[in-house]
């Protein structure tokens, strides 16, 4: 899924951000300048996006509008928690299935990998490139 939060960045001392968003309670973050605050801010999103997806919770819906107290500002974070899962969930899950034996046969004399093949056709199934 994509989504697009808005987070507060408060200035710090030496350059530094502090980055909130509000709409994702408990999510907060910092980065030494303005670019590490906008990644670890969309990094904060997303790990925090994600694990509501894997516990089924509800997905708050973004403010609209939000405001910051001077000198700081708000700015939208963008988070994908499909390619975060990607990046960060590699973990091996085994399968168990079914296929014909003569299927079975062929393919194991032909060398199939099999964890190989569930993979690339589950991609192309879910167009996942």
């Amino acid at each position: 899924m994509k989504y697009a939060y808005p987070a507060i960045f408060t200035p710090m001392e030496e350059g530094a951000f502090d980055v909130k968003i509000p709409d994702l309670p408990g999510c907060r973050t910092f980065g030494q300048d303005l670019a590490e605050a906008i990644f670890m801010a969309e990094d904060a999103a997303s790990m925090w996006l994600w694990d509501a997806e894997n516990k089924r919770e509800p997905v708050p819906a973004p403010t609209r509008n939000p405001e910051a107290a001077a000198p700081g500002f708000v700015n939208y974070v963008y988070a994908d928690t499909d390619e975060y899962r990607r990046k960060n969930d590699a973990r091996a899950v085994k399968k168990t299935l079914s296929i014909p034996n003569w299927l079975n046969t062929k393919a194991e004399q032909a060398g199939v990998n099999f964890s190989q093949v569930l993979q690339e056709a589950l991609k192309e199934r879910l167009n996942i490139q």
